[in-house]
Parts: structure tokens; sequence; C-alpha cells
């Protein structure tokens, strides 16, 4: 046994009263009452016990089932020297048990404090106090050699059994207590990866959102500084107004995208480019669907790339692909190019970037630059 092993303690949760079941509780309290009881009533029933004897003799018996009590109450708590001040207490109270003759008494006093002992003191100091207990025991039996010896050994394989119980409770309380913590910390890293989730879908959706309107109000207010004719002002802010309530649909999208409530992608992408002209979209490989976060992946990268494609090559043609390939699913966005339009510089310059991050928290890639005739983004995402 290593050294440990001789000076660890039991732990606080191993001797609890909550590890055992009701019906081992109540039988528990049975026997401590039934065994005092019994032992009075065989002490008393000699003639010889009577007058100051008898009121000594349930003294004694009230002092040490208060010592006894203090004794399960003391070692839980790791307090080593009161314990074995205790012990030595009850071994005393047995002499004088014996002296005064109540035997039966001495006997259980001493059986009592090597179990103890045994079971719930350090075995470094249990087997010392448990030694100074059976040499008690054999002092006051007045059994055989080979009945004491036999009894000695039961009472000792009884304690270190009962030590055993102890520590398994105690080992098993802490598995439970460390599992417990683990769920707990599982659900809460599932709350805030839940919470960041959502708070993307919602930034995502209000920066392209504000990101379209600004296209077109940054043009309304070029048009009104050159005095723009009133029907091509009226257009910007009637777009802008219409990118208002994209955005308040595609707000509710991501909600209910949230419930897990997802239209077909296919569907989306025909969506977007319901109102565009010169956009074509095309779809190959097995269609089939895709997880809530790489679906909307793909959607937001759509529009962002539909939105960078009017901004920066107004009037060019746009090819939107959705390729469906056994491990991943591939978005293609490229346009035929032209000369920039007047809102190139207009808004952050932060979408693909954003869309590049959320890619690769999927475990994806974004790829943005220049093709051989305009702009291409490619995403991909492992599904």
């Amino acid at each position: 046994m290593t050294a440990n092993g001789w000076t660890r303690r039991l732990s606080r949760e191993a001797p609890s009263p909550k590890e055992v079941s009701r019906p081992g509780r109540l039988l528990a309290w049975a026997v401590r009452l039934l065994v005092p009881a019994a032992l009075m009533c065989t002490a008393f029933h000699d003639s010889r016990v009577h007058g100051w004897i008898a009121v000594a003799g349930a003294g004694a018996a009230l002092a040490s089932g208060g010592l006894a009590g203090a004794l399960l109450r003391t070692t839980p708590e790791h307090r080593l020297r009161p314990s074995l001040a205790l012990v030595l207490m009850l071994l005393g109270l047995a002499a004088g048990s014996e002296a005064a003759g109540f035997r039966p008494a001495a006997v259980v006093l001493c059986c009592g404090c090597a179990v103890t002992a045994l079971e719930r003191l350090p075995l470094l100091a249990a087997l010392p106090a448990a030694s100074v207990a059976f040499a008690a025991f054999v002092a006051v039996d007045d059994g055989t050699g080979p009945t004491s010896a036999s009894a000695i050994g039961g009472m000792a394989l009884a304690g270190y059994a009962l030590r055993l119980d102890a520590e398994a409770r105690g080992n098993a309380h802490r598995l439970l207590a460390q599992e417990r913590a683990a769920r707990a910390a599982e659900a809460e890293s599932a709350a805030l990866a839940e919470r960041a989730r959502v708070a993307r879908e919602i930034h995502d959706v209000l920066a392209h959102s504000l990101s379209a309107q600004l296209v077109h109000l940054e043009a309304a207010r070029l048009l009104l500084e050159r005095r723009a004719d009133r029907a091509q002002i009226l257009a910007r802010v009637v777009a802008a107004r219409g990118m208002a309530r994209d955005g308040l649909d595609e707000t509710r999208q991501s909600l209910s995208a949230l419930r897990g409530e997802l239209t077909p992608l296919e569907d989306c992408l025909r969506a977007l480019v319901r109102t565009s002209d010169g956009v074509e979209v095309t779809v190959g490989g097995e269609r089939r669907p895709l997880p809530a976060e790489a679906s909307q992946a793909v959607r937001r990268v759509a529009r962002e790339a539909l939105t960078n494609a009017r901004r920066h090559a107004p009037g060019a043609k746009i090819r939107v692909r959705l390729e469906y390939g056994p491990r991943e699913v591939t978005l293609d966005v490229r346009d035929t190019g032209g000369p920039p339009g007047e809102l190139a510089e207009a808004g952050g310059g932060y979408g693909l970037l954003g869309m590049r991050e959320r890619a690769e928290l999927l475990g994806g890639s974004l790829a943005a630059g220049p093709g051989e005739e305009g702009f291409v983004v490619t995403l991909k995402v492992p599904v």
C-alpha cells in the first residue's frame, strides 16, 4: 500500500447517510436503539445491579451514547485528534463498565470502537486505535483464545469492509458531482453557442439589409447633388424602401431558420434574382436538404455576392451556380465585369470578411477575387 493509502482520509461524502436508502437508514437507527436497549436490559437484569450502581450504569450508558454520536459526527469532518480522544474516552467507559459489572456493555463498546476506527480513521491511526480496542476486548471477554481470535478477525474484516463500502460511496458521489458539473458546463456551452448563432444570423441580416439600403440612399444623394431628374431620385428611394422590406423578410426567414423552418435552397436563390435582370441561376448535383448552418451560410454569401456585384459592376451579367457534391456544397457567383459604379466605395467592405469567418466556423472556405472576366466568389461548405 502506498504512503497516501496509509494517510488518506475518507471523503466527507463517504460516511454520509444521504447516499443510503431510506430502508437502510431505518434499519441503522433500529440497530442503534435496540442494541443499547438490549444491553441495558441484560445488565440491569442482574440482581446485583441496584441502587447507585444502577444509576451510575444508566449515566454511563447515556454518556457512551453521547460520545459515540460525537465520534460519528467528528470523523467525517477529518478532525483526527478529537476522534482519537473520543475513542479513548469510550474505551475508558468500557473499562469502567467492566469494573462495575456491566460486561456486555464493555464488550460492545470495545467492539464498536475497533470497528469504527477501522472504518472511519486513516489507516495510520486506525490500526493502533483498533489494536488498543481489540486488546481491551480480550481483557473483558470471557471467551477462550480461539473464540476471541475469531471474533477479532471477524470484527477486523467487518470494519475494513465498511471502510471499502464508504470509500466506494464517496467515489460514486464525486463521480456523480463531476458528471453533473460536466453536464451543466455542456448545457451552458450549448446555450452560448446558440446565442452566438442567433447573434450572427441577426447581424448578417442587418448588415446586408442596411448595406443595400445605403447603396440606394447614397445614389439618391449623388443624384440630388447633380440635380438629376426627380424620377431617378424617386427610383432610388423606392429601391431603398424595397431593401428595407426585403430586410424584414430576411429577418423573418432567419427566425424561421432558427426554428428549423427553412425553404428549399434553390427556391431561395431564385427568389433572390427574381427582380434582377441579367442574373442566371443553375443547380447541379443530387439535391438534398442541408444542415441549417450550411444552408444559411450559402444564402448569406449569395446575397452578399449579388449586392457587391450590383454595387461594383452595375449592369454586368451574373451567373450563380449551386453544385451539390458528395461531401460538400459549392456556391459560385461570378460577374462579367465592367466599369465600377458610382457606389463602389459605399458600405464598410466587411461583408465578405464576415462570410469568410462564417465559412471557416463550418469547416469550409470562401475565396473572392478577380476572375477571367470579372469578380468571382466561391464558397465551399462540408455537409
